[in-house]
């Protein structure tokens, strides 16, 4: 049975719940890895200071009632839902998925061994998917805990997928996503996406080209991460890393029977690259240019996910590849941050009527039509500090 956190628990009360959120505690905490008890998350500050900014605007205790209850409707609906579900529609379906990105790899440097270009570029292509897979589907899994109820196993999962597959270090990776980027979504200075922005490349190479060095800069920027661990956890990452990058080069070498070291790392780098530009631009399109909140007067959680977070449309590749969590059920996942990527897809028709019902925005566009308005807008969404949106009556 998979862990419910504690405010799903049908004996919690909704006042209860909201006032752990007032106290810096988040709907996830006590369920990542790493600090599942911690309180460093950056939620809501104590007192709810969120709304010192209106003080006596729209605040009746009926009204505030009634906003704090919305995020708890919901979850019971979600709860009662992931409660009903099989393991396999828990965790089975995307464990399957990630064991088949690892029975594929044998077949990928068989292919790879070929003279034959067609059956070469089969190879290719079974290893980029394959990668993309293991380091973008199951590193997020494993960064969010959806792999396992241990945490034994979630910390072991984090390790192998983020510094084995992944080639970052799974201390700083938790950190950035989960405490920052889940915890802070789209509040200024936190977690504003602002490390996707790289202001000084014109936006052609931007979208198009520099992401074809992401299996590059990941290693590198991961070496610089390495000077906030400890002694212990930094040799773990160098070592971790080199075992993934080495196995693979070795086995290119050894197995497909690659004849020089350029031509293997020429290899590695392609298949690696091969989901890198579909992977920054979803990284991009579903929060910047999107609304924009103050560290100190932001709404309550349920206004700044539907508000801050969008949703691109199915995509069999990418709902494979990605995940349906960073795909199609981003708003879901930014929600319920600890369900699995099935789960997500499930739970999606709920969290759609739910939040229409409530005339909550349910943010919804298409891949090019978000590439579309990049391009067009790129000054004024990755290069000039977005405004902040003031959300009149519910701060």
């Amino acid at each position: 049975m998979q862990s419910i956190p504690e405010e799903w628990r049908e004996n919690t009360s909704t006042s209860a719940t909201d006032g752990a959120a007032d106290k810096g505690m988040q709907p996830w905490e006590g369920h990542t890895l790493f600090q599942r008890n911690g309180s460093s998350g950056g939620g809501l500050t104590k007192g709810g200071s969120e709304d010192a900014g209106h003080p006596g605007k729209g605040h009746g205790k009926g009204a505030e009632a009634d906003r704090e209850s919305l995020m708890m409707e919901l979850t019971r609906l979600v709860q009662k839902t992931v409660k009903e579900s099989s393991w396999w529609e828990r965790r089975g379906v995307d464990c399957t998925i990630l064991a088949a990105a690892f029975i594929s790899l044998p077949l990928a440097f068989f292919l790879l061994s070929s003279s034959q270009v067609l059956l070469f570029s089969l190879g290719m292509l079974v290893m980029g998917v394959a990668h993309a897979i293991i380091t973008i589907k199951g590193t997020h899994l494993a960064s969010h805990g959806s792999l396992s109820e241990s945490q034994a196993w979630g910390e072991f999962w984090a390790v192998f997928f983020i510094e084995v597959c992944g080639s970052f270090t799974a201390r700083a990776g938790v950190q950035a996503h989960i405490k920052m980027h889940h915890a802070h979504t789209n509040v200024i200075g936190l977690g504003d996406s602002s490390t996707w922005k790289i202001p000084f490349l014109p936006r052609s190479i931007y979208l198009f080209i520099a992401p074809l060095a992401v299996p590059i800069i990941t290693p590198l920027v991961a070496l610089g991460q390495l000077k906030s661990h400890s002694v212990t956890q930094a040799v773990r990452t160098v070592a971790m890393v080199t075992l993934g990058l080495y196995s693979q080069y070795w086995l290119l070498l050894n197995l497909s029977g690659f004849q020089s070291p350029a031509s293997a790392l020429l290899c590695m780098l392609v298949c690696r690259a091969m989901f890198s530009l579909p992977y920054i631009h979803v990284n991009i399109f579903q929060h910047i240019g999107l609304a924009m909140f103050s560290p100190t007067r932001r709404p309550k959680r349920i206004y700044q996910m539907t508000h801050g977070v969008l949703n691109l449309p199915r995509n069999p590749l990418l709902d494979w590849t990605f995940g349906h969590s960073l795909i199609n059920c981003h708003v879901e996942h930014h929600l319920f941050p600890f369900l699995s990527d099935n789960m997500c897809l499930k739970v999606k028709p709920i969290v759609s009527k739910y939040l229409k019902e409530k005339e909550l925005p349910y943010q919804e566009d298409g891949y090019l039509s978000r590439l579309r308005l990049f391009f067009h807008r790129y000054q004024e969404f990755m290069v000039y500090a977005p405004p902040i949106t003031e959300l009149v009556g519910v701060q």
